[in-house]
């Protein structure tokens, strides 16, 4: 299985940023797997954004719920994220991961990709 992340690496604040993981060599609707979402801020810890399940249903990290969005495209194996009203302390490395349900394991990763909210 692998993940990629795609989208720009500059937002500027107050924008929405949006970011897509492409999944290949496994489908995005596989029974107990969660797609996953997690930040690293420069510096500090991973953070646990929020995922989307094989079926669909969202979760979010509280912290961030009111203005963090999930969604999917399964034609394409694609998941997103969408954050709006961003500042710079959203500036992160923003990785897609999948979670196996099964195992309870972040298994596999995307490389990551840096997002710097700047004006």
């Amino acid at each position: 299985v692998q993940l990629q992340e795609s989208g720009p690496g500059l937002v500027k604040p107050s924008q929405t940023l949006s970011l897509t993981c492409s999944v290949s060599g496994g489908s995005i609707t596989t029974y107990d797997y969660y797609w996953t979402w997690i930040r690293q801020p420069p510096g500090k810890g991973l953070e646990w954004m929020g995922n989307i399940a094989h079926s669909g249903s969202t979760y979010y990290s509280p912290s961030l719920k009111s203005r963090t969005s999930i969604s999917r495209d399964t034609s394409s194996n694609q998941f997103t994220l969408q954050m709006s009203s961003v500042t710079p302390e959203d500036t992160a490395v923003y990785y897609c991961v999948r979670h196996s349900g099964s195992s309870y394991e972040l298994d596999y990763w995307g490389k990551g990709t840096l997002v710097t909210v700047s004006s």
